[in-house]
């Protein structure tokens, strides 16, 4: 009996898949890479599950690729040696909210959303909000270190969560950290988890930290003429002291691209955009958000828009988590960069852009939470494929991460590097910085099976 034939006899035919339509889902994810069909895919329910899964697996030696939702940017959850797909998608259980002690825990397949929605009703909260907030999973939250609008005040997913429990490859399970806010026992393994992109160990339980509830949020809405004024006004807004928990960047062609199709209408002449959202308590609030506009105005703004009740709020961010379906939709490719630069360099960094866009002669659109100068950019293609095409994109693409490293950033923000940024690892990280990195690799998956081909080019 073959490993698939165990797998179904342990697990029952309609979660192991085998049919090749069934296992279409399986084979890509949001980053636009080629089909990566697996050899079936396991809809695991629980812990017991993913160590016979593992276990199984690695007596056979098969490879396993960890999926959550399937929404990553860098082909993380692609199964590029084949072998089996391991989904948590069925493992979506909030096990606990423990409201005095501010922590929830929760299986990796519970989306964002979902979780965020069960801590607000309860008068808590759980900061990180990735763009794909209701689709997206925790697990896969977890294993890429995701981030979101409100990383710039509140961190991103890292800074969360307390405590693990993960299952090797070979099915051991480890119970990593702990449920309090404070603790220093032995090496910070869960940190060593959280960003390695399922290539060291799946999550099957993850406890994360919640904070109370803001008692007020408020948000407005910046126009200015042209994309490096509003870069500027970005400094000048953290100069003087404003820490709003949400500050994001959208440019021209990304304006002109949400024309019509949002709830928002920018005015004529608005060259680029900036939403700003504070939170906190309702006293001072409204002078709080005053002097966020009087900043704007100031900075070059040509129109500030202040949501009056929670639907326009509403719209305003309807509009921001719209930027990169609507290019999606509406180009036959969308590239995407997630890039980081220090704050005061987000001008010079979309100066480099804007001169790389124009020698590659590709449409660029520039959006991103620039309050902590984390900026995607998305070259967008209308032409046929070709040979001269595809090194156009590769130039774009190497200048734009050499613009990056120059100006002092770091190559990935939140979509991780996966299977596209694996040649610029190199370029961030020194030989021996590797290494160890790739000893960690070996001492956790000796034979390489776990999520294998990914990061280290």
């Amino acid at each position: 009996m073959d490993l698939f034939q165990l797998l179904s006899a342990e697990l029952g035919p309609a979660r192991v898949l085998r049919d090749e339509l069934a296992l279409e889902r399986f084979a890509v994810d949001e980053s636009g890479l080629p089909r990566f069909p697996p050899e079936c895919a396991v809809l695991a329910e629980s812990r017991a599950e993913i160590e016979l899964v593992l276990r199984l697996a690695q007596e056979h030696r098969i490879a396993v690729t960890p999926r959550g939702a399937g929404t990553g940017m860098t082909g993380g959850a692609l199964p590029v040696r084949g072998g089996i797909v391991l989904s948590t998608e069925r493992m979506v259980r909030i096990r606990e909210i423990d409201a005095e002690n501010l922590i929830a825990v929760v299986e990796p397949g519970v989306t964002t959303g979902a979780l965020q929605a069960e801590v607000e009703a309860a008068g808590l909260f759980y900061p990180p909000d990735p763009a794909s907030l209701e689709s997206c999973s925790l697990g896969g939250n977890v294993a890429e270190n995701a981030g979101g609008p409100r990383a710039f005040k509140y961190g991103t997913t890292r800074d969360y969560v307390l405590g693990l429990e993960v299952v090797r490859m070979g099915g051991e399970t480890l119970q990593l950290g702990r449920r309090t806010p404070k603790g220093v026992v032995g090496y910070d393994l869960v940190a060593l988890m959280v960003g390695s992109e399922g290539t060291l160990a799946v999550a099957t339980e993850i406890v994360l930290k919640l904070l109370p509830k803001p008692r007020a949020v408020a948000t407005l809405l910046a126009t200015f003429r042209d994309l490096l004024t509003a870069g500027a006004a970005v400094g000048t807004l953290v100069g003087r002291g404003h820490r709003p928990r949400a500050l994001e960047l959208l440019d021209r062609v990304t304006l002109e691209h949400l024309r019509g199709r949002t709830p928002y209408r920018f005015p004529d002449g608005a060259g680029a955009a900036l939403l700003c959202e504070l939170d906190g308590d309702p006293e001072g609030m409204e002078a709080q958000l005053l002097r966020c506009a009087e900043s704007c105005e100031q900075s070059g703004a040509i129109e500030i828009q202040i949501a009056e009740d929670e639907r326009r709020r509403r719209e305003l961010w309807e509009t921001r988590r719209r930027a990169n379906p609507t290019l999606k939709a509406l180009h036959r490719r969308k590239i995407p960069e997630d890039i980081v630069v220090p704050r005061a360099a987000i001008p010079e960094m979309l100066r480099r852009v804007d001169a790389v866009a124009t020698q590659a002669n590709l449409p660029c659109a520039t959006y991103g939470h620039a309050g902590d100068g984390n900026l995607h950019i998305n070259l967008l293609i209308d032409e046929p494929d070709s040979p001269e095409l595809e090194a156009r994109i590769e130039r774009a693409l190497d200048a734009t991460m050499r613009a990056t490293l120059e100006l002092g950033g770091t190559l990935a923000g939140e979509h991780g590097v996966g299977l596209l940024k694996q040649r610029y690892l190199p370029w961030e990280q020194a030989p021996p910085v590797i290494q160890l990195q790739r000893q960690l690799k070996r001492l956790l998956d000796p034979e390489d099976l776990l999520n294998p081909g990914k990061i280290f080019p």
